[in-house]
């Protein structure tokens, strides 16, 4: 434990000492503070807030993620010629970059919500909402970002695979589903639309937050089957439970990823 708590700080200077996440979290500030002025502290402004950290979080925890694993690799190779587990390492490691992008996001965005009153209205339990699902998205992409760095040798290459996937479940997906719905609407898919969003962490987190604050036209079709078939308080749960599963899944992946890594 004291030898993960070592590498957890040593990684947090180091992160820190590169001012990434200090302009991640002034560019939160400042997205929520103008949102705020333009738009006050409801529901228009979780909805703007929502397709921000949609959209930036997993691009930025993904591709911030794989370069700092590429740029740490001698600093990983020393450690492990050094009596240090790869268990230990491994934690301060995934810690050392997914503490400061969580907190970066969570000051950031929380800070004016907090000045504005935003946080103690009738809106609070929708943004308590918004900053924990901005941090299982983070703390899945970041793991995700290990699986890539760690499997592909060529920086250029991880980085391309990053962005890939990036694409894929921010844009691709949606469009993919739509595809899908289209060509085989003769048959029953309810069904599958709720596995299809189960196996998309971003769709999961946007459901998410559309469940609770309730704005059904922004479901798009697999947010209303989820709708449809667990209601709002239930799918709130089932949504949280799947996200909280992918977290678990990509760190367990990532994990078993450095442990059989030759390095």
């Amino acid at each position: 434990m004291n030898t993960t708590l070592k590498i957890v700080k040593y990684e947090l200077q180091d992160v820190i000492r590169g001012r990434w996440v200090i302009l991640y979290t002034v560019f939160f500030a400042l997205a929520t503070e103008i949102l705020i002025q333009f738009g006050g502290t409801g529901s228009r402004v979780i909805v703007s807030l929502m397709n921000v950290v949609l959209i930036l979080i997993p691009l930025v925890s993904i591709v911030f993620g794989t370069m700092y694993v590429y740029h740490a690799r001698n600093f990983i190779e020393l450690l492990l010629s050094q009596p240090v587990s790869r268990h230990a390492l491994f934690g301060g490691l995934y810690a050392g970059l997914a503490l400061p992008l969580s907190f970066g996001f969570i000051l950031g965005v929380g800070i004016p919500l907090a000045v504005h009153g935003a946080l103690i209205g009738g809106q609070s339990g929708t943004f308590v909402m918004l900053l924990v699902t901005g941090v299982l998205l983070t703390l899945v992409f970041t793991a995700l970002a290990l699986v890539v760095a760690l499997r592909a040798e060529n920086r250029v290459q991880g980085v391309g695979i990053s962005l890939l996937l990036w694409l894929l479940f921010s844009v691709f997906y949606d469009g993919l589903v739509l595809i899908a719905s289209y060509s085989f609407s003769a048959y029953p898919l309810e069904k599958a639309m709720i596995a299809f969003t189960v196996l998309n962490p971003i769709d999961l987190g946007r459901i998410l937050l559309l469940l609770k604050i309730d704005i059904s036209a922004l479901m798009g079709y697999t947010g209303a089957v989820f709708e449809q078939f667990f209601g709002s308080a239930l799918g709130l749960v089932i949504a949280t439970s799947a996200l909280i599963l992918w977290t678990s899944l990509t760190l367990l992946l990532a994990h078993r990823t450095f442990r059989k890594k030759d390095f």
